[in-house]
């Protein structure tokens, strides 16, 4: 008796119709926004020549600019690390709220998703626009848009750390007699706590590279030293700042990754 023959397919035919539907509608949509914002380079030829000439005016970086921009760099520093220690704090109790486990009830838990929606879907540059009218120009608007805009990414990750602590030492607290601050400094932020280091740090990360660009709002930092020499077509200087946000990033980014090395 003749058995019949079965060959594996890793999706069956209803997947593969799925698939290719979707890969169909993502290809269409892109082939229709490149057609209706009459997307297209100009003379594409010339793209070589005029990036030559803007390195060729760039260099050599004026090194005796680099005494202009210490004083914005440091400030620059600054805007992210208040931005982000305010952020944390904010966070915490959004995180309680957007988290199914932790919140008080159904508007409660919406309230906190909401917080972290529309934090995390208006962009730095935005909420800085917003505070330097709020507060005027100044580090003090970029430090307020940093928080805010951060806000979001560190209670939406928080708040899922802690759907998935172990709630039984957190009944064990409360059983004992513990109020709910206890309840939280002794049962929920012990378990988070390595979360919550790793994100703060990798968000002062983030921050580090949003805030260079603030000053382009008038929020303060070294992007008005670099909106200054870009008006001014001093192409030297805008090499030099560029170079220094570049050396900072870096800086920023390893000494990121060796702490929450660390804290693993």
């Amino acid at each position: 008796m003749a058995t019949e023959r079965r060959e594996w397919e890793r999706f069956d035919r209803r997947r593969r119709i799925g698939r290719f539907v979707l890969t169909l509608v993502a290809a269409v949509t892109v082939v229709a926004s490149w057609r209706f914002m009459d997307t297209g380079v100009v003379r594409p030829e010339t793209v070589p020549r005029e990036v030559g000439d803007l390195l060729t005016r760039m260099y050599p970086p004026d090194v005796a600019y680099t005494t202009q921009i210490v004083e914005p760099l440091i400030e620059t520093i600054q805007i992210a690390a208040l931005g982000t220690l305010g952020a944390l704090v904010l966070a915490v109790p959004v995180a309680l709220l957007a988290a199914e486990n932790t919140t008080p009830n159904a508007v409660t838990f919406w309230l906190g998703r909401v917080v972290v929606t529309v934090s995390r879907s208006v962009n730095t540059i935005i909420w800085a626009l917003f505070f330097v009218v709020l507060f005027g120009s100044g580090p003090l608007a970029g430090a307020v848009a940093i928080a805010f805009r951060s806000v979001g990414f560190l209670g939406k990750l928080l708040g899922e750390e802690i759907e998935e602590i172990d709630f039984g030492q957190v009944e064990a607290v409360r059983a004992a007699g513990a109020s709910s601050a206890q309840v939280l400094l002794y049962g929920i932020l012990p378990q988070v706590k390595p979360a919550l280091v790793g994100l703060s740090i990798y968000r002062w990360d983030i921050n580090i590279r949003d805030s260079t660009v603030l000053g382009f709002v008038g929020a303060g930092g070294i992007g008005v030293q670099l909106f200054r020499a870009v008006n001014a077509f001093a192409w030297q200087s805008v090499a030099t700042v560029l170079i220094v946000i570049l050396g900072v990033v870096v800086a920023t980014e390893s000494l990121s990754a060796y702490t929450r090395g660390l804290v693993r």
